[in-house]
């Protein structure tokens, strides 16, 4: 009987499933969008039973429409959205709260209260991670702190707190697993990336009872096996956060590697080995995954806003009606003519990790067309990723000399090129942009011996095309400058 590996991809948007061969192909796949919530200006929920209805409904019609059958999947990924919070009671099964997903700002002040009390270098230097409402602790104490009875029930040890991973993983085995990865648990801010444990002094600083934590294993082991989902017990193999998973499926697997992906938000991560560099930089210190005894380090720099820009295009604006008709509506215009959008709608991640800054747009004249402002939300997108590529180089001492691109953005061809030529590097898009799904399907394979080494999975990696600098110095020199002083703007609008 044939084999198959299957990977559950948890989108802050949406939930996806893709069936991988052992090409590293993916066979089939299904997805579907999920309810967006937006119950005060900066707060971000989903619910929780809806992400698992979503995920579980794809799971099993990516089989239906591959025609296969659960004993043809060898082993199960999990790659998710990170840092998104989940609590739910473990004897009903059911969230206490909606998850607070990771762009959500409520915790910010509580944020600033942290900072203010010279925390900063100490969390800094556990987690590798900049005290930001981003990350987990805070959410989960805000939960505890604001759900009636929730901190009774988490002193008990009756509640379980988790990430996606944490809650997927949960309901696909009918509740007898309550795990997690070093890559997602190093997302929360209460794990300490260098003894790779949950950290006492942490939970002690965010108020949060030990007993909610999930169990923190590797990023490629058998965890345990699905009950009740299909028709037949799968095996739950590989684990990583999303951005990890796409570092590893992008076969970063060597130190000075660097993949860029282009999502929701934009994330650039760095291998830099089985060590942790401290970042000057704010950027992230992370984990990127175990398997075996082998622990691989990353450095990353988030940007929160960047296929989110053209969600808002389409959505909150109404200039295009699918985020595929960006590219057509950007080529009617050659540049953007002086419009710079800043898209700070959830403050300014990596390297500024200023969370009060919003979203600005400046250079606006009565020319100004639609076009224009989705050439600068593209551009938007490249010239974030450059501030983060200058901080990475600085960091870590090594020169970049190609980026490694996924995710649904990198079909955009004046988005790529516009990055080359900003980087005044080589863009690389391989021919299987999926490469979150597959990094956790790899993961998941290798575990089960699917494929025998990295070896055998390096050699899968293939090249669609390579973006390469055409733009000359002095325009590429002018064009930082207006973006710099828009960033500038958006900061100062909030006076920050």
């Amino acid at each position: 009987m044939k084999k198959y590996i299957l990977a559950l991809d948890q989108g802050t948007t949406s939930s996806r499933a893709i069936i991988f061969d052992n090409n590293g192909l993916p066979v089939s796949t299904v997805q579907k969008e999920f309810t967006q919530y937006y119950p005060k200006p900066s707060w971000v929920e989903h619910d929780p039973e809806e992400i698992w209805k979503t995920q579980s409904g794809v799971a099993r019609d990516v089989l239906k429409k591959a025609k296969l059958d659960a004993k043809n999947i060898a082993a199960l990924g999990i790659t998710n959205q990170r840092e998104t919070t989940i609590v739910w009671n473990r004897e009903t099964g059911k969230p206490v709260f909606n998850a607070i997903v990771w762009q959500d700002r409520r915790t910010a002040k509580f944020c600033d209260e942290l900072k203010a009390k010279g925390l900063a270098g100490k969390i800094q230097q556990k987690t590798g991670l900049i005290i930001d409402a981003y990350f987990s602790a805070t959410k989960v104490k805000w939960i505890l702190d604001n759900v009636k009875g929730a901190r009774a029930l988490a002193e008990k040890g009756k509640l379980a707190f988790g990430t996606v991973d944490s809650w997927l993983i949960w309901k696909l085995t009918g509740g007898k697993l309550h795990v997690t990865d070093v890559s997602n648990a190093a997302r929360t801010m209460l794990f300490n990336i260098s003894t790779l444990s949950w950290d006492k002094d942490l939970l002690k600083i965010f108020d949060i009872p030990e007993r909610i934590l999930p169990e923190v294993r590797s990023s490629s082991e058998i965890y345990g096996k699905t009950d009740g989902l299909f028709s037949s017990p799968i095996p739950v193999a590989g684990i990583a956060g999303d951005q990890q998973a796409a570092l590893f499926g992008q076969m970063c697997i060597k130190p000075g590697m660097v993949k860029n992906t282009y999502g929701t938000g934009c994330f650039m991560m760095m291998n830099i080995g089985n060590k942790p560099i401290k970042s000057n930089s704010r950027l992230l210190t992370t984990v990127g995954w175990k398997i075996g005894n082998e622990t691989v380090y990353a450095l990353e720099g988030s940007i929160f806003i960047a296929g989110a820009v053209v969600q808002w295009l389409r959505d909150g604006l109404g200039i295009i009606s699918k985020s595929a008709d960006i590219e057509k509506l950007a080529s009617k215009v050659n540049d953007s003519e002086g419009v710079y959008f800043v898209p700070a709608f959830a403050g300014l991640g990596a390297p500024h990790w200023d969370q009060h800054a919003r979203g600005t747009m400046v250079g606006i004249t009565r020319g100004t067309t639609s076009s224009h402002i989705a050439r600068a939300a593209l551009y938007s997108i490249a010239f974030q990723t450059l501030e983060v590529l200058k901080a990475m180089q600085k960091d870590s001492g090594i020169t970049i000399s190609e980026l490694r691109v996924d995710g649904g953005a990198t079909v955009n061809s004046i988005l790529m090129q516009f990055q080359s030529d900003l980087l005044r590097i080589n863009v690389v898009r391989p021919k299987i942009t999926e490469t979150t799904a597959l990094g956790a399907a790899y993961l998941a394979g290798l575990a089960v011996g699917y494929w025998s080494s990295l070896k055998d999975i390096r050699a899968q990696w293939q090249v669609d095309r390579i973006f390469k600098p055409e733009m000359n110095t002095s325009e590429v020199r002018n064009n930082v400058k207006g973006w710099n002083r828009a960033v500038k703007a958006a900061k100062g609008w909030a006076g920050s």
